[in-house]
């Protein structure tokens, strides 16, 4: 754990964990919802930060998220506290979707609970052992760089084949939205 919340007591890092991560997941929501409504508006920022996330909410940076919502609604809200890297997707999917903000709220606290106890608990030291284990060994750092090299190629693996199965169908439609163009299908 940092120092700045291990000198704390428990409740007190508990609370600033909880708040943070309450604070962090609103923002990405709100990025998700300002970028939704200003595409819905069919305007462009044109500089800083609000391009940015517009550019990675238009080339799809958050459409795992969207389709996890869409599937599991938002019981995925909670349970994305317990993911790296999957979490900021599922918040700005809640963004896009523009889900009811005492909804989202209610369906965040319990993820964040989890995530500050984690974090107050176990998660820091669990990392903290992970980097030592890897700074102190060439065979850790090469057993992380391994996981990461198998992650990496997982994922282009899996948008490659998305993208070869969306070429696949006429005019690049999924199954799903050749049913809706198609009644008879």
């Amino acid at each position: 754990m940092p120092d700045f919340l291990a000198s704390m007591p428990f409740w007190v890092a508990f609370v600033v964990l909880f708040l943070g991560a309450m604070a962090r997941a609103q923002m990405v929501y709100w990025v998700g919802r300002v970028a939704t409504e200003q595409t819905l508006r069919r305007t462009h920022p044109q500089q800083g930060w609000k391009r940015r996330m517009h550019d990675w909410l238009e080339a799809g940076g958050a459409e795992p998220g969207v389709r996890a919502l869409r599937r599991w609604g938002l019981g995925m809200v909670p349970l994305c506290y317990l993911t790296v890297g999957f979490q900021s997707m599922v918040q700005a999917a809640a963004g896009i979707l523009r889900i009811e903000l005492w909804k989202y709220v209610l369906a965040q606290i319990p993820g964040a609970l989890a995530w500050a106890t984690i974090y107050a608990t176990i998660g820091f030291a669990a990392w903290e052992a992970v980097m030592a284990a890897a700074a102190g060994s060439p065979l850790g750092l090469a057993a992380i760089l391994a996981v990461t090299v198998v992650i990496v190629l997982t994922v282009v693996f899996m948008r490659r084949r998305r993208r070869a199965g969306e070429q696949s169908t006429p005019g690049g439609l999924h199954a799903n939205e050749l049913a809706e163009a198609d009644p008879a299908a």
